[in-house]
């Protein structure tokens, strides 16, 4: 069950993920740019967006699968701590401040 869920809740790392986006903005660009110039050239709108989904579509297929190469950098997690630690006394806390309005 662990590794399916690590496989499936988190599929990305940070830098993962600004990978996933720099590549998929990227075909995005180059799919407008390249049907913009065959869509003015063959003075038809209509390949413009074909040439736009098809880049969209070719993005998605390499961004949204969690593929090994945005998970080269897993976060380091800080190891469980006990749970006599986690409480204060009353004492031992800090007074809270409230705002004056």
């Amino acid at each position: 069950f662990e590794s399916l869920t690590k496989k499936t809740l988190f599929p990305q790392d940070y830098k993962g993920q600004k990978l996933a986006e720099q590549i998929f903005q990227g075909i995005i660009l180059v799919s407008a740019v390249i049907g913009f110039i065959y869509g003015y050239i063959t003075e038809q709108f209509g390949w413009t967006v074909y040439i736009v989904m098809a880049g969209f579509a070719l993005s998605c297929l390499l961004t949204l699968p969690p593929w090994p190469m945005y998970r080269r950098n897993p976060l380091k997690w800080l190891p469980v701590q006990e749970s006599g630690t986690e409480e204060k006394k009353a004492a031992d806390r800090k007074p809270k401040r409230h705002a004056k309005s």
